[in-house]
């Protein structure tokens, strides 16, 4: 089994121009060279509890995370059949997935209406699948910045 530290070091060592924050009880990797913007744009998150508004996958259980990516729509698409709608404040989107499970990937509980995936304690096999997903999410954010800067 990964573990949160084990992906974040893939990310680091793997990704040119990117910085690691922690921030609203996440870590997050964002593309940011030279810390052009105040913040980046998203690649990837881990998250390890529960927040406000996400409670959906259970993260308060013991040694339970979640990796969460943006990619693009067309791929979500691909994989998921639809883009679902965004949920009200403190809801899940509408789509019949187990946001619960551990080592599958999934729609993003809240944010899969932006084209998020996420995946609960991945296995190195499934972290193997993620990391084609960790390209495309930084592929993208790197296009993203270049329209923010």
């Amino acid at each position: 089994m990964m573990k949160p530290d084990d992906i974040l070091e893939y990310c680091t060592s793997n990704l040119d121009g990117i910085v690691l924050i922690e921030s609203w009880g996440e870590k997050g990797i964002y593309y940011n060279p030279c810390n052009t913007l105040k913040r980046g744009v998203y690649i990837l998150t881990i998250k390890e509890k529960d927040g406000d508004n996400d409670k959906s996958s259970n993260l308060n259980r013991d040694n339970i995370f979640r990796v969460n990516l943006g990619i693009r729509k067309t791929t979500f698409k691909e994989l998921f059949g639809e883009i679902p709608k965004r949920p009200s404040a403190g809801n899940t989107v509408d789509m019949n997935y187990d946001f619960t499970e551990l080592d599958k990937i999934i729609p993003h509980p809240v944010y899969a209406w932006m084209g998020w995936i996420s995946v609960l304690n991945p296995s190195i096999e499934t972290f193997e699948t993620l990391k084609s997903f960790i390209e495309e999410a930084y592929g993208f954010s790197k296009e993203k910045f270049s329209k923010k800067k």
